[in-house]
């Protein structure tokens, strides 16, 4: 049996060596992107990626070997733990596998099995099972004992069929190869629960599905294991024809009977023999099958979304910042008027108003003059307007503004507002704003995410920023480590200033926790800003090993070393001096100095702690010295006079902002309150797979209007601006394509085409706007 290191390094396509030093990295308390950026020597390069994939291997094979080890305890102890047993379950490389060879060992309830055991009727099963020429009931009659419990002969066969079934079931061996042949040519079918017609409306396109299991995506997956869940959609394993032993009636039941050698050949017993062949397949492995069979579906489902959802959420939380600049924050609304701030370029609140310039009130001269003068007095240079209700009215507003004003030499963005009202009514905006209106704390966070969204979002539970699949029917345990995962990822990519950064992004810090992030903010606010990375060693809790995770990540601006503004870590510091020593250069003439540090060799300055790898980092970070891997800042541009889904009309090319992505394609937002869906065969001329080789959340886009349709607030877009678009069919609907019905989509799904193929757009809008009902979450 391989070792867990081995295993993984076969997986990874690297050397054992490398995943034995990551182990033991890991096991002493080091962060992945600790690891990765920092004991590159140790581990051969490894990148994080890699050391994600480790992570969570490791956790799953050492769950593994703790599982063996109790079942060999287990069947050890009950005597019964053969060699060519212990072979196999040493062998055995998933947990599915373990339980199968388990089972038979497995502590279990009284079965109809071992009481018919217990009533003696392990002989008739033998004897049948051993000879079928052997007559059932004559040998039946021989075994009737009303003081055991048997009281006739069909009592007594009974027995020995659950005796024999329950065996057969038990086959590790068998087991497998059904769930092979299942996963193989099984289909999922799922149908309406009568009666269920319009409560279920929303799953009507899966009220008469069919589809490979190997071929079910993900969202297609979770979509119907939701209606069963709510109690719309009945779901159930199919096997096509294939071939079958004779007198069986399901191919599964014919692998039973091929695998414990039962067949017919007129002989006695042969009909009650496949009878117990049928019975293990109905009664015991069915639903056994089929359970686990949806349960894998449904995991391998939830694998996805989850991946999806870490995706678009390392690609908003790595958007491109507007920088400190002060801002002016709008958070929009009609009745209630738009709510004000403006923060400085740390995020410090400034000032706060509340404006009425849409109706009732319609104080749109008095709103414009308040903006010019908050403007004029705090010197704002950028504009953040939420994108919730009455965004478009009140971007309206800002444009008048710049118009009027162009001396103010203002930016305005639209700016999603995703969780900003969860962050308004949390704790931690209640202990930063402890009397402001929690209105006005939705407007601060619209306005900071503008200018660092990353600083930003991290202080919302990643769930609530609106950029997943479904992401309340998958498991939170495993959504919530794969989101603080890349959490934990973007911001050490970035870097944390250490005299500015708030308790929740410092959490996030590598080596830190929210106890230390605290501790870092009391010290900061009792004594000034950080002078340099040693002086966190005063704080209270953080010893040598959390500075040696921490300190690479966290920057000093401004301090007495300048390799503290790097990410360069202070372990390195004397490689640094001893590269200016050697270069004849002292340390602050060296950063930045590109085309001299280009020249340098880095195997010149190699020892038995730094290598090559580590080298070639620093002398890229001196180079650019706290480099930011995020893109620049660009800023979408909504057409003018296009406000609502009635101001649509196919044809029109339109820039926009891409909100989510998923498997079937990506949202964008044209700015009417509404985003529409770039289907993944309108995503580009080639054939794509996969949506995020083409877009990512927050990029922005230009997209023609294919179809939109006003009763259902949907709308089809296409990034192909050469894509035709159809004419008006249908009330309320322009563009719509003819033949859009539920069936036509039905049967080419059953087709077997995938969501990569190139149906257009507008034949599947329905189901895939039915599929993505809850995708996004505001």
């Amino acid at each position: 049996m391989q070792s867990i290191a081995a295993r993984i390094a076969s997986e990874l396509a690297v050397r054992p060596e490398q995943v034995n030093a990551t182990v033991a990295l890991l096991d002493e308390g080091a962060s992945v992107p600790f690891i990765a950026r920092y004991r590159k020597e140790v581990t051969g390069s490894l990148d994080d990626t890699q050391l994600r994939y480790l992570e969570e291997r490791l956790r799953y094979l050492r769950e593994l070997e703790d599982r063996r080890g109790s079942i060999l305890n287990s069947i050890a102890e009950q005597g019964k733990l053969s060699p060519d047993l212990e072979r196999d379950i040493r062998a055995a490389e998933t947990k599915t596998r373990l339980e199968d060879l388990y089972l038979p060992y497995k502590p279990k309830r009284r079965t109809k099995g071992q009481i018919a055991l217990e009533a003696g009727l392990g002989p008739l099963a033998d004897q049948l099972y051993g000879d079928p020429t052997l007559d059932p009931e004559q040998l039946a009659a021989g075994f009737v004992d009303a003081d055991k419990g048997v009281a006739d002969i069909k009592a007594a066969l009974d027995g020995a069929k659950y005796i024999l079934m329950e065996r057969f079931s038990e086959d590790a061996n068998l087991l497998e190869r059904l769930r092979q042949t299942l996963k193989q040519d099984g289909r999922v079918v799922s149908r309406l629960v009568p009666g269920k017609e319009t409560e279920g409306a929303k799953f009507r396109d899966y009220f008469e599905y069919d589809e490979p299991l190997s071929k079910v995506p993900s969202h297609r997956a979770l979509a119907i294991l939701r209606g069963r869940n709510e109690g719309v959609l009945s779901i159930s394993l199919a096997l096509g024809e294939g071939e079958q032993a004779a007198g069986t009636s399901h191919p599964c039941e014919g692998l039973i009977a091929e695998a414990v050698g039962i067949s017919q050949q007129g002989r006695a017993a042969d009909r009650w023999l496949g009878e117990v062949v049928r019975w293990t397949w109905r009664v015991k492995l069915l639903g056994q099958l089929e359970t686990e069979l949806l349960g894998d579906l449904r995991e391998a489902a939830e694998d996805e979304a989850i991946r999806v959802f870490a995706s678009n959420l390392k690609d908003l939380l790595l958007a491109a910042p507007a920088g400190p600049r002060i801002t002016l924050g709008l958070d929009p609304g009609l009745r209630t008027g738009v709510k004000l701030v403006v923060v400085d370029a740390t995020g410090k609140l400034l000032d706060s108003a509340t404006l009425f310039p849409h109706a009732p009130r319609n104080q749109w001269d008095q709103s414009l003059a308040q903006l010019a003068s908050l403007c004029r007095k705090h010197r704002v240079g950028l504009i953040a307007i939420g994108n919730g209700t009455a965004s478009r009215e009140t971007d309206k507003l800002a444009a008048d503004l710049l118009r009027q004003c162009p001396d103010l030499q203002l930016t305005k963005v639209v700016v999603s507002e995703a969780g900003a009202s969860v962050y308004s009514a949390s704790e931690l905006a209640a202990r930063e704003f402890p009397d402001l209106d929690v209105t006005y704390r939705g407007a601060v966070s619209i306005a900071r995410r503008l200018q660092d969204p990353l600083a930003e979002l991290v202080k919302i539970e990643p769930k609530s920023i609106g950029v997943g699949q479904y992401q309340h029917d998958v498991s939170q345990l495993k959504l919530a480590r794969s989101l603080d995962a890349v959490v934990e990822d973007c911001v050490n990519a970035v870097g944390v200033d250490l005299n500015t950064a708030s308790v929740p992004l410092l959490t996030r810090v590598s080596g830190l926790n929210p106890g230390i992030a605290q501790n870092i903010v009391d010290y900061r606010n009792q004594h000034g800003a950080f002078r340099s990375r040693r002086d966190l060693l005063k704080v209270s809790r953080l010893g040598e090993k959390t500075f040696e995770q921490a300190a690479g990540f966290l920057r000093v601006m401004n301090g007495d070393n300048p390799l503290d503004a790097s990410a360069v870590h202070p372990e390195a510091y004397p490689l640094v001096e001893r590269i200016a020593v050697d270069t004849g250069r002292d340390i602050r003439s060296l950063i930045g100095d590109s085309g001299f540090l280009r020249k340098l060799e880095p195997a010149r300055f190699t020892d038995e702690r730094f290598g090559v790898p580590t080298i070639s980092d620093i002398l890229r970070e001196l180079d650019k010295p706290g480099r930011d891997p995020r893109p620049e800042f660009k800023a979408a541009t909504f057409q003018d006079g296009v406000e609502t889904l009635a101001d649509l009309k196919p044809g029109m090319t339109l820039e926009g902002v891409v909100t989510n992505v998923a498997n079937f394609g990506a949202f964008v937002d044209i700015g009417v309150h509404q985003d529409g869906l770039v289907h993944i065969s309108m995503l580009s001329q080639q054939f794509v797979k996969d949506p995020r080789e083409v877009v990512k959340a927050g990029d922005i886009v230009r997209v023609k209007v294919l179809e939109v349709d006003i009763p259902r607030q949907r709308i089809s877009l296409s990034m192909r601006l050469d894509a035709e678009v159809s004419a008006a069919s249908g009330a309320g609907r322009v563009g719509s394509p003819a033949g859009d019905s539920a069936k036509a989509r039905t049967a080419a799904r059953q087709s077997g085409k995938s969501a990569g193929s190139s149906t257009p757009p507008g034949a599947t809008l329905g189901a895939l706007f039915a599929n993505a009902k809850n995708l996004k979450k505001r």
